[in-house]
C-alpha cells in the first residue's frame, strides 16, 4: 500500500494567467506554428465582434519588423472605466482576467466568435509584451504588459484625439520560450483574413507585412457581396452550370442564417460551414439542416415536374451535392460546440431552423428560375446514374482476406504481418523501381505496389470512371478501406502509406495526382496521419571508393565543404529510383533507421488539390496565370 504524504499542502493553485503559461495547449490547441497564428485571430475576433455589433468598419493587421503583430480597429474602443469587481480599469481586466469579456450575458454583444472572453488574456499570457491603445471620448489611453501578462504601465492618458475617433490598437509579440517558432507566415494570415472579409460583408480588412523594407506586402479585402463572392472565388477555376449565385438568408428565434451556393461541372462538392465566423470543419446541426432540406426540395421539385417518375428511386444526399460549392454561415447568440476545437456545432434547435430557412428560400428559387432548376436536377440525375454504375465497379475492389493475392489487381507484393500498426505499403513509380524495392524490403512489414504510369486525373472524373482505372482499383483493394459511402478507416490494412516517386517532374506529377486522389476520396487516412512521402536522396557524391547520399542541395554543399580541399569528387543527381541498386534504395529510402519520411497533413493535400485544380481543370486562364507567376521559380527541369 502506498502511504506517501498527501494533504492540502500538495494542492497547487495557479494564480491569474499562470495556468495559461503552464498549459498553453488547453487554451490555443498547440504551441507550434498553428498556435502562433491562432493568437492573431484571438485579437482580430474581438474587433470582428465589434463589426458584428455594427460598430466597426475597418480592421488592419500588421506584421511588424520584429515579428510582433499590430491589430487596429475603429470600433467603440474597450471601456476604460474602473471595473466594479476587479478594482482596475476594464482594459486591464480584459487582458489579465480569464473569462472577462462582453460576451457573457451583459448585453455587450448579440453574437460573438473567439474563445468566449478568454482570448485577449490568453494572448497576453503567452506574449513577451502587449501594448493596448484605446481611442475614446477625445482621449488616447494606453496600458502595457510584459513577461506573460504582468502590468508594467497602468492605463494612462497619453494624449488627445479627435472627439469622433474611436477604436482599439493592440500590439503583441509571442513569447519565444513558449512557441516553437515566432516567425509569422504572410500567406497563412492572408487566407484567414480573406475568409473573414467574405464572411462579414462590407467589412474592410487590411493585411500588411512591414518586415522587408524593400518589399512591403499588403492587401485590402473588402467584399460587399459577402459569401456570394466567396462562392465565386472558390469556383473561379471551375465551369459554373448557372451564372447566378443562389443567395438565401433569414432569421428565426434570434439565429441568423445565410447560404450561398452554385453548381459547377465537377464531380466533387465543396461545402464549408461557419458559426460566428468560426469554421466548423466537422459540420454540425446547421449543415445537417441545410443538407436535409436540399435533398428534400430537389426530390420534391423533380417529382412535381414529372422528371422523377413514381417508380424511380429518390435522389440521395450525395446525388444532389455533386458539383456543389456552398457556404453556410450561421450567427448564433449562444452556440454550443462539440469538443475543444469547435469543429462541430451541437445546438439541436439549429437543425430545424436551418432546414426551415433554407427550404423556404431554395424552393422559391427553383419555382422562379425553371432553367436553373432543370440544370440542377439533371446534374443530380446524372450523378445518381453514375452512383449505380460505381456501386457495380466497387464490387471489384473488395478485398476478402487480409493477405489475399490475386492477379486481377496488379503486382502487389504484400507483407507477411497481419498487424496494420506495423505494416506499411510503398506506392512506387514504375516496375523497375518496384522490382528493386521488392528485393530490398523487409518482407515482414513492408508491402510494395508498383504503379504503371500516371494514374487517372481524378479532377475531371466521376467515381464510376475512377473505379474503372486499374491502378486506382489496385490501391483501393490493397488499402482494404473501400471507397465512397462504403469507406471504413477501421479496415485500413497498412498504417503507413508511403508514396515513393522519382525526384523529377514526372515523379512530382504522380505524387500530386496521388495526393489529390487521397484528399478527394480517402481524406480520413490523411487526417489521421497515415500518408507519407518518402524522400530519396537527391545526390550521390563519390570520392575514391567512398560515396555519400544527400537529400538536399544544402546537405550537398555542407558535405562538399567538409571534404579536404584537394579531394576530387563526382556528383550524380538521382532522378530515378531505378538508378540505385536494391541495397542503396533500401538503406537510403526504406530502412526505418536511415530513411527520411515526410508526413502529409491535410493542408499539404489541400494545396496539392488546389494547384492540380488550377493546372488540370477546365479553365485555361487560371492555368496561364499560374505558369506566368511561377515560371521564374522552376529548377532541375528535365530537358
Amino acid at each position: 500500500m502506498n502511504n506517501e504524504h498527501y494533504d492540502a499542502s500538495d494542492i497547487q493553485v495557479l494564480e491569474g494567467l499562470e495556468a495559461v503559461r503552464k498549459r498553453p495547449g488547453m487554451y490555443i490547441g498547440t504551441t507550434d506554428v498553428k498556435g502562433l497564428h491562432h493568437l492573431v485571430w484571438e485579437i482580430v475576433d474581438n474587433s470582428i465582434d465589434e463589426a458584428l455589433a455594427g460598430y466597426c468598419k475597418n480592421i488592419e493587421i500588421i506584421i511588424n519588423k520584429d515579428n510582433s503583430i499590430t491589430v487596429k480597429d475603429d470600433g467603440r474602443g474597450i471601456p476604460v472605466g474602473i471595473h466594479e469587481k476587479t478594482g482596475i480599469s476594464t482594459v486591464e481586466t480584459v487582458y489579465t482576467v480569464l473569462h472577462a469579456g462582453g460576451k457573457f450575458g451583459g448585453g455587450g454583444y448579440k453574437v460573438s466568435g473567439g474563445l468566449h472572453g478568454v482570448g485577449a488574456s490568453v494572448v497576453n499570457a503567452l506574449s513577451s509584451f502587449v501594448t493596448v491603445t484605446v481611442y475614446k471620448e477625445g482621449k488616447i489611453y494606453e496600458t502595457k504588459f510584459a513577461n506573460g501578462g504582468k502590468i508594467v504601465q497602468k492605463l494612462t492618458v497619453i494624449g488627445d484625439c479627435d472627439i469622433n475617433r474611436t477604436g482599439t490598437t493592440v500590439t503583441f509579440k509571442p513569447d519565444a520560450s513558449i512557441f516553437d517558432t515566432t516567425i509569422y507566415d504572410y500567406e497563412t494570415l492572408k487566407v484567414r483574413t480573406r475568409e473573414l472579409a467574405f464572411l462579414n460583408k462590407g467589412l474592410c480588412l487590411t493585411l500588411r507585412d512591414d518586415r522587408d523594407d524593400e518589399d512591403t506586402r499588403g492587401e485590402i479585402f473588402h467584399y460587399e457581396g459577402g459569401i456570394s463572392e466567396y462562392v465565386r472565388f472558390l469556383n473561379k477555376n471551375k465551369t459554373p452550370l448557372h451564372e447566378q449565385i443562389i443567395h438565401l438568408e433569414g432569421e428565426e428565434d434570434g439565429v441568423m442564417f445565410e447560404v450561398a451556393m452554385q453548381y459547377n461541372s465537377s464531380y466533387t462538392d465543396n461545402i464549408y460551414s461557419f458559426v460566428n465566423n468560426i469554421n466548423t470543419h466537422d459540420g454540425g446541426t446547421h449543415e445537417e439542416g441545410v443538407r436535409r432540406a436540399l435533398t428534400r426540395i430537389i426530390n420534391n421539385y423533380a417529382r412535381k415536374n414529372n422528371i422523377l417518375k413514381n417508380q424511380d428511386e429518390s435522389l440521395t444526399g450525395d446525388d444532389v451535392k455533386e458539383g456543389l460549392t456552398m457556404i453556410v454561415s450561421c450567427k448564433h447568440p449562444n452556440p454550443q460546440f462539440e469538443g475543444q476545437t469547435k469543429g462541430r456545432l451541437g445546438n439541436s434547435e439549429v437543425r430545424k431552423i436551418a432546414d426551415s430557412v433554407f427550404a423556404a428560400g431554395f424552393e422559391r428559387f427553383l419555382l422562379e428560375n425553371p432553367e436553373e432548376a432543370k440544370i440542377i436536377v439533371d446534374k443530380a440525375l446524372t450523378a445518381s446514374r453514375a452512383r449505380v454504375a460505381a456501386k457495380r465497379a466497387r464490387e471489384l475492389t473488395r478485398r476478402k482476406g487480409g493477405l489475399e493475392l490475386t492477379t486481377q489487381w496488379g503486382k502487389l507484393a504484400d507483407c507477411s504481418s497481419k498487424d496494420p500498426k506495423e505494416s506499411e505499403i510503398f506506392i512506387v513509380e514504375g516496375d523497375s523501381a518496384g522490382g528493386q524495392a521488392k528485393q530490398g524490403r523487409d518482407a515482414k512489414t513492408q508491402a510494395i505496389l508498383p504503379l504503371r504510369g500516371k494514374i487517372l486525373n481524378v479532377e475531371k472524373a466521376r467515381l464510376d470512371r475512377i473505379l474503372g482505372n486499374a491502378e486506382i482499383r489496385s490501391m483501393i483493394t490493397a488499402f482494404g478501406t473501400g471507397i465512397g459511402d462504403e469507406f471504413n478507416i477501421e479496415k485500413l490494412r497498412y498504417h503507413k502509406i508511403i508514396i515513393m516517386t522519382d525526384a523529377d517532374v514526372d515523379g512530382s506529377h504522380i505524387r500530386t495526382l496521388l495526393l489529390t486522389l487521397f484528399y478527394r476520396f480517402f481524406r480520413p487516412i490523411i487526417e489521421e496521419g497515415h500518408v507519407y512521402v518518402a524522400q530519396p536522396p537527391l545526390y550521390k557524391i563519390t570520392h575514391g571508393k567512398t560515396f555519400k547520399f544527400v537529400l538536399t542541395d544544402d546537405e550537398k554543399d555542407e558535405y562538399i565543404a567538409s571534404l579536404p580541399p584537394t579531394t576530387k569528387y563526382v556528383i550524380n543527381r538521382n532522378k530515378g529510383l531505378g538508378e540505385m541498386d536494391k541495397e542503396e534504395l533500401c538503406d537510403t529510402t526504406m530502412n526505418i533507421e536511415h530513411r527520411t519520411l515526410r508526413k502529409i497533413t491535410i493542408e499539404d493535400a489541400m494545396l496539392a488539390d488546389q494547384v492540380f485544380e488550377t493546372l488540370m481543370g477546365e479553365e485555361v486562364e487560371p492555368r496561364r496565370q499560374f505558369i506566368e507567376e511561377n515560371a521564374q521559380y522552376v529548377s532541375n527541369l528535365d530537358i
